[in-house]
């Protein structure tokens, strides 16, 4: 199930997004309208579910994120655009810094 988050994430739906992998939710973020989207079996579900809800691609950007060490992962295949990041994973520091922000202050300690 895909949450979208605009705001702190209640103990209710950080269940819910960790119901398709368990220990790990797929999140893609929209680091200018300051959204989190998770849950569900792919990356791509997440951006969908933010391009649906008025986001732009190009403020989208894939991660993961592992509740139970507060670990983040910064690579997915929505990531990979010729005009923006050449790779998988978040290369720009100041995007993958707002990424990382979003996803702590939406997700972290639930």
């Amino acid at each position: 199930m895909i949450v979208i988050i605009p705001k702190r994430a209640t103990p209710e739906q950080m269940e819910q997004m960790l119901l398709e992998h368990k220990f790990y939710i797929k999140v893609a973020v929209d680091i200018e309208r300051y959204t989190l989207a998770g849950g569900g079996e792919m990356h791509y579900d997440c951006e969908q579910a933010l391009l649906a809800d008025g986001s732009r691609q190009q403020d989208i950007w894939g991660a993961g994120y592992m509740p139970s060490t507060q670990n983040i992962t910064y690579d997915s295949i929505i990531n990979l655009r010729p005009r923006q990041n050449r790779s998988m994973e978040i290369l720009d520091v100041t995007i993958r810094e707002r990424v990382a922000q979003i996803i702590t202050e939406f997700l972290g300690d639930i």
